[in-house]
């Protein structure tokens, strides 16, 4: 089997060469750029299994190379951030990264997140090919990882898709947000629980007739969230 490439984001090249090392260590591809418009380009050149993304770049800045991949991709991200501000964080994520790191970080702990999230979309769970609800206004496909919305494919992130799922294999089962963190990204997540919180709310963007008022994702205030049905 060919090893995954994984795109190194940073620039600052110690940093971007002690990573690729672990990377390779472990058995995958790794190339870096040290600035964003190379990033792209390298994006779209390899087509890598993974992003580590640097927030702060001297050109582009990494928000907006997230922004960038996510028109056309659904590779997993993950942000090195030196912002420990909640509200950088939340919004990092909210732009479709999937994971954070923030500086310093030991390369053990960001190899461990790598494997985390590769798992996480790869998706280990055979179970029932399709879950179709209201007359298939919405329909999941399980083993290919595919959302339609009334037949038009709708773009989730790998945690997007994750969350959903959870959800959705148990109607109107109430999760807390930590059973989410825990059952949905498979790991103890280090940060915030606001996280699903925003997490939730592009969900609603992109599977809700309207968000304001939504269908499926619904909120059960003081204890989290549920999927539910016409």
């Amino acid at each position: 089997m060919a090893a995954k490439t994984i795109l190194v984001v940073d620039d600052e090249p110690k940093i971007a060469e002690v990573v690729r090392s672990y990377l390779e260590k472990s058995g995958y591809r790794a190339i870096c750029a040290h600035n964003g418009n190379d990033a792209l380009r390298l994006f779209e050149k390899h087509l890598p299994s993974l992003v580590i993304l640097d927030l702060m770049l001297p050109d582009v800045s990494g928000e907006d190379i997230c922004r960038e991949i996510r028109k056309t991709s659904r590779v997993p991200i993950i942000m090195l951030t030196a912002k420990i501000e909640e509200e950088d964080i939340i919004k990092g994520l909210g732009l479709g990264a999937d994971d954070y790191l923030t500086k310093p970080f030991s390369p053990r702990q960001l190899m461990a997140r790598v494997e985390a999230v590769l798992r996480r979309a790869a998706g280990d769970e055979p179970l029932t090919e399709e879950l179709r609800f209201n007359d298939g206004d919405l329909v999941i496909r399980v083993r290919q990882r595919e959302v339609y919305k009334r037949g038009a494919p709708v773009s989730l992130t790998p945690n997007e898709f994750n969350i959903l799922l959870v959800m959705a294999k148990h109607p109107f089962r109430v999760y807390t947000r930590e059973e989410l963190i825990s059952q949905a990204l498979k790991y103890d997540f280090d940060g915030y629980d606001r996280i699903i919180d925003t997490h939730i709310k592009n969900l609603r963007q992109k599977i809700e007739d309207n968000s304001k008022t939504p269908v499926y994702i619904l909120t059960v205030h003081g204890t989290g969230y549920k999927f539910g049905v016409k």
